[in-house]
């Protein structure tokens, strides 16, 4: 396979494309659907919150680290890996870290808040990648997608705005506005931190019109900055 993810190829004969390419082949419309589903259901709001730069970076750095670390543990193997599913258990994790209290229903009805459900799914995953299953799914991949992206997170290899918000328990976007005053700058600023609060607690369905609007103005002026 070219554009699959195969370790014996990747190492030996350096196909070092596959890191990348693996993640966009799919096994089949269920496959890319639940993957696509997942991005949508909390990849918007991790995008909404970070902006598109800084989302696609954590994207791709979590499905080529998960791609590597699937090489990495089966260097010799000729079984291609293939699917985005790596960099979704990455965005999975932001999501848990981000909106930890948020509540997902799981198989739409179970209750369950989201860093109680990333736990579970990483402990899924971590046991049966030891049990070696032959289900034809890629638990290293995972796994890693999942390790990479709790460490990109934590170990402060982003935007040092996205840690400050994490400490603090809420998300901020740090907005400077051409031919505002500092008085000014600061009420918008201040404006846009409880516009986002209000969406780590309740959700982008809550805002209202006036406050979407003011979101998006504030997402174009610091992609511009």
């Amino acid at each position: 396979m070219t554009f699959g993810l195969v370790p014996q190829y990747f190492w030996h004969e350096f196909h070092l494309w596959q890191v990348v390419t693996y993640m966009f082949l799919h096994g089949g419309i269920f496959h890319i659907f639940f993957n696509m589903y997942a991005l949508y259901l909390f990849g918007s709001e991790l995008e909404a919150v970070w902006g598109e730069r800084e989302f696609y970076k954590y994207y791709f750095i979590c499905g080529i680290g998960a791609g590597l670390l699937t090489a990495i543990s089966s260097p010799r193997s000729f079984v291609p890996t293939i699917g985005a599913s790596g960099a979704i258990f990455g965005i999975l994790v932001a999501y848990g870290m981000l909106f930890p209290n948020r509540t997902i229903y799981l198989n739409l009805l179970f209750p369950i808040q989201a860093k109680y459900l990333v736990i579970l799914y990483g402990i899924i995953e971590l046991i049966a990648s030891f049990n070696h299953t032959s289900d034809g799914i890629a638990h290293f991949a995972h796994l890693g997608g999942m390790g990479i992206g709790f460490l990109y997170l934590k170990m402060d290899w982003k935007l040092g705005s996205f840690f400050e918000r994490l400490k603090m328990k809420r998300p901020r976007i740090s907005i400077h506005p051409p031919g505002e005053s500092s008085d000014q700058r600061e009420e918008i600023q201040e404006e846009v931190d409880r516009i986002l609060h209000k969406i780590s607690s309740e959700g982008m369905e809550s805002l209202t019109e006036e406050e979407q609007k003011t979101l998006d103005e504030a997402s174009r002026l610091y992609k511009e900055q």
